[in-house]
Order: structure tokens, then sequence, then C-alpha cells
């Protein structure tokens, strides 16, 4: 990434957010800023309007370089970098899990917005379960079983007691069939403004969290207590128990998962949260992290879906990638 921008830039692109600045991290306050206003420029690039502080607009909103008007980007769908991603989007909001929590306003017009990555990432793979079977196995080779579906903002049961009793949900998942009939998934979580702010479990589910996670016996010893305080990790954890209470179901339909957490390689804090997370492991099978460059670099997505995500998500990489300089010389 290119050299911090000044509060001169920033705020010559209306990109000047107190929220970005994360106490005590100067890295991950500049790089954030970085990202918001890498997002502005797209926009800009595109020809897109820009977007207000509340998304709603009100009285006394002020413009922020990197949203979009929300009726504009609903109805163009501007935040999505291919008509797979928005047919993806389209489709995952024209039903509704049991008690689902899903920020559509953000998912829309928040060019910053973690979910709207994942749908960017793998809506093309949605339509296609056999090229999203080969991405799966191109990105994680030792997974078993055969991608019969792409699931977005998904979870097995919102507020249900039988999994965590929580609203956590995965970013994006894909579903898989293996030889005995049973179910795999592999969970995605993905990151990519977003910073580890600590976090509290609520206290009416830690019994439930102590219990998944004891029976999970993947854990090192004593390692969950700093997790039922206030901690950077919560977050992490709980998305990682609500996987494991698949695993764990009395139905027993799940039989086989992984978390798998994808952030881009910049971003410290995510980078430093997981490598902390895992020495909490006995046994690390069910999880594990990607960067966003690998994955675009391993070749698993469209070609034209990755030279769109790179000059979407990662600053400085459009002008530099062999394969968009190759597609551009065709």
């Amino acid at each position: 990434m290119r050299e911090a921008p000044s509060r001169d830039e920033l705020e010559a692109s209306h990109c000047w957010e107190a929220s970005d600045r994360v106490p005590g991290r100067a890295g991950m306050t500049e790089f954030r800023r970085a990202l918001r206003l890498h997002q502005a420029r797209w926009r800009e690039a595109h020809g897109h309007p820009i977007g207000s502080q509340p998304i709603v607009p009100r009285a006394k909103s002020r413009p922020v370089g990197s949203r979009l008007p929300l009726e504009y980007a609903r109805e163009t769908g501007a935040n999505f970098v291919t008509p797979g991603a928005l047919a993806a989007v389209r489709a995952r909001l024209s039903f509704v899990e049991p008690q689902q929590s899903i920020d559509h306003q953000r998912l829309w017009a928040d060019l910053l917005s973690a979910p709207a990555l994942a749908f960017n990432l793998f809506g093309d793979l949605a339509a296609n379960v056999e090229r999203a079977d080969g991405a799966v196995h191109k990105l994680w080779p030792d997974v078993a079983g055969t991608v019969t579906g792409v699931r977005f903002a998904h979870s097995p049961g919102w507020f249900d007691p039988e999994y965590i009793n929580s609203l956590r949900s995965f970013s994006a998942a894909f579903i898989l069939e293996r030889d005995d009939g049973s179910h795999g998934i592999i969970a995605v979580d993905t990151k990519y403004h977003d910073w580890l702010k600590p976090e509290v479990p609520r206290t009416s589910n830690l019994s439930r969290y102590r219990q998944v996670a004891d029976r999970s016996c993947i854990f090192a010893a004593g390692a969950i207590d700093p997790l039922l305080v206030r901690s950077e990790l919560a977050t992490m954890w709980i998305e990682h128990l609500l996987l494991l209470s698949m695993l764990q179901h009395p139905s027993g339909a799940w039989t086989w998962g992984r978390l798998v957490v994808i952030r881009p390689a910049g971003n410290v804090d995510v980078s430093a949260g997981c490598d902390r997370y895992r020495t909490l492991l006995a046994d690390d099978s069910t999880y594990a992290t990607m960067t966003l460059e690998h994955l675009l670099g391993s070749r698993a997505l469209p070609n034209a879906t990755e030279i769109a995500l790179r000059e979407r998500y990662v600053p400085g990489a459009a002008k530099s990638s062999p394969r968009t300089l190759a597609s551009r010389a065709r």
C-alpha cells in the first residue's frame, strides 16, 4: 500500500472520519483511512454519486466519499462488481431466514462493507455449483465432498438455542455433500476495513458457549477463559462456535466444517488476531485464514471477476497485476 494519505487528501474526498481511528494503533488507523480513500476514488472513477452520513439523508447530513446514495445503490447495484454478485445479493434478500439480522443499508450503499465483499468475491460462483466446486478444491485441496450450494449472510439458526442462541452469521458458506450423505461446510468470514474491537460475550449465552467449546475438544487447556470476558477475539470465537455447534447438532447432518477468515494482507489488526486465536487451539483443523490477495492470485475465480476485484479492493493492484496487463493487451 502506498504512503498514508494526508488529512488534506482525505478531507478533499470527504474521507476524514473519526471512526477510522483505532486507539493506540497508528498503522491500523492509516490502513483504514487509505482503504476509505481508495473506495472513494473507485467510486469517482466509475462515475457514481457520493453518499452520506447517515446513509439515509437527514437535514444535517454530510457527504461521505466511501458511500453511495442509498436509492441509487439499490436501483443500480453499483456496490457489486459483477452481474453475478448483484444477482446473488438480490436472491439472498428475496427471502428471510427466521429472525435474521442483516444491515441492508450498508450492504447496498457502504463501499467498505465486508458483507458486500463476500458477495463480490463469491457471487459468480453461486449460480454455478460446478464452478464453485472447482474453486473450493483449488483453494482448499484437502476438502472432501462436492459443493452443492453457496449461501450468503447465513446462519443455521439465528437465536436458535440448538446452535448458540446468537445473531452471529457467516458472510458466505459453501455447502458440501460428503460420500456418506452427510454435509460439510466451509464457513467464510470476510474482513476488509474492520478492526478487532473488544467485545463482551452475552452473559446469558456463556454457559452454552462453554458447553460447545468443551464438547469440541479443540481448545488448549484454559484457552477459553480469557474469551469469556471482554476480548478482541470474542467475535471470531463466537463465529467459530457457531460452526462447531453445527457439528454437534443432534440431527448429525453436519459431519465436517471449517471457518475461514479472509482479510487483506495489510489489515495487521485482523491478521494478528487470527494468529493469536490460532494459539488457543490444540486442533486447528476447523479453522483457517487466507489473505484477499492470495485468493485473488489463486485463479479460483473467473479472470474478469479477479480483475474487477483487484481494482475495487486492492489499492495499487490494478496498475501492477500481470493478469490485468495481459487482459488489457488482448
